[in-house]
């Protein structure tokens, strides 16, 4: 009976109390936040402050998750997911035991709801934030997996871009392990399963381009022209349009790739760096990378890019003030 219960899932209600056995930690839940194949989370209050509770009766996934929060804090500098509060074991009224974990609450609103309060513009400095803590989280070999728009939220004010789910992240190199079919390469026959930067960066296209078709759609007898054609058929997409296209066709070795190109989108032709070369008759030119900026001296200024990309962001980060 008790094996029984356990493979049926857990289903707290607001005012149950989760006590940890080692801490003896009191969680009040308040309601579910969310479930998946490894758990279910929910909102709580401990000692007057909200908190959200991961708890699963599979205690060797808890584990890796707390391991992958645990990797996530000692890269400085960087929020990439929740804080960890608390790992325990609760034992029920039926003496089941479940493995749980205590993260800080993120409140905030979905990506949706953020873009049709405060305009589509947003789109692209979400994405550029988003790209910026990928490329921290592929440098500590990892991969998120799962990623969609059900595992991002709009933190706010200043607005900020933030995952709230971990359930699917993988080291590098190894198969996915979690994953959610429209934002699955593998699914739109356009890549492996394979945990690598690519694998993240086709996902977060699809995020982009689920944003004008909430409903979703069929991939069809050719997934890649399907693709193709609905970014076409959305206006707001067509200025994104390169940036997708090597994104979902695997064109992307990095992070940092994908968020300098479109960071160039967003600051437009008018902000581009003229590239300037002094006439020499001795001198043969170095060959230029495709998106790098040049000297007199034909020598790249990668910090010309970062400039940029800030600027871009303080344009939109004040241009929030005013809407608040």
């Amino acid at each position: 009976m008790r094996q029984a219960s356990k493979k049926q899932g857990i289903n707290l209600r607001p005012g149950n109390v989760i006590s940890g056995k080692w801490h003896h930690r009191k969680y009040v839940i308040k309601k579910q936040l969310g479930s998946g194949a490894i758990g279910s989370v929910y909102l709580c209050e401990h000692n007057g402050k909200y908190a959200a509770l991961k708890i699963s009766d599979k205690s060797s996934s808890i584990t890796m998750e707390v391991n992958v929060l645990k990797t996530f804090q000692k890269v400085q500098g960087n929020r990439l997911g929740p804080s960890l509060l608390d790992v325990d074991d609760w034992v029920d009224f039926q003496g089941n035991r479940w493995s749980f974990y205590v993260m800080e609450y993120l409140k905030g609103s979905s990506l949706a709801d953020f873009l049709q309060r405060h305009g589509d513009e947003w789109l692209g400095i979400l994405m550029l934030q988003i790209l910026d803590d990928l490329e921290s989280l592929h440098q500590t070999g990892w991969v998120f997996g799962d990623l969609k728009s059900d595992n991002l939220i709009v933190t706010h004010p200043p607005a900020r871009l933030r995952w709230i789910d971990v359930g699917g992240t993988t080291q590098i190199g190894r198969s996915i392990k979690e994953y959610t079919e429209f934002f699955d390469r593998g699914y739109w026959q356009m890549g492996s399963r394979k945990a690598e930067p690519s694998y993240d960066l086709f996902a977060l296209a699809m995020v982009m381009i689920q944003y004008y078709y909430p409903n979703r759609f069929e991939r069809g007898n050719s997934p890649e022209r399907t693709l193709m054609n609905k970014v076409k058929q959305i206006p707001q997409l067509q200025k994104y349009q390169p940036t997708l296209r090597k994104a979902l066709t695997g064109q992307y070795s990095s992070s940092e790739q994908m968020k300098n190109e479109l960071a160039t989108i967003l600051m437009g032709p008018t902000t581009k760096q003229t590239q300037y070369r002094r006439p020499t008759k001795t001198t043969t030119a170095k060959p230029k990378t495709q998106y790098q900026a040049r000297n007199d001296d034909g020598q790249g200024h990668p910090i010309l890019e970062s400039v940029g990309i800030c600027i871009v962001v303080l344009f939109f980060y004040f241009c929030y003030l005013f809407l608040l």
